[in-house]
């Protein structure tokens, strides 16, 4: 399987996300827990939008296309 810029950058998102989710659980501030929320969403789907990509890329190279 390959990795592709897609995969790399919505795994980024993901990770920052998680952090400013964190950080606003901590310090109580609600705004940034929502935002980290919203931005870690962002982060799977841009993932999940990578691996579908990588998938079909290695379908088409076993198939010869």
């Amino acid at each position: 399987m390959s990795i592709n810029k897609g995969q790399i950058k919505g795994r980024v998102t993901e990770a920052k996300g998680m952090i400013k989710e964190a950080a606003g659980k901590l310090v109580g501030n609600e705004r940034l827990e929502a935002k980290g929320k919203i931005q870690k969403v962002i982060g799977k789907t841009q993932a999940r939008i990578g691996d579908v990509k990588a998938d079909i890329k290695d379908a088409a190279k076993k198939k010869g296309l």
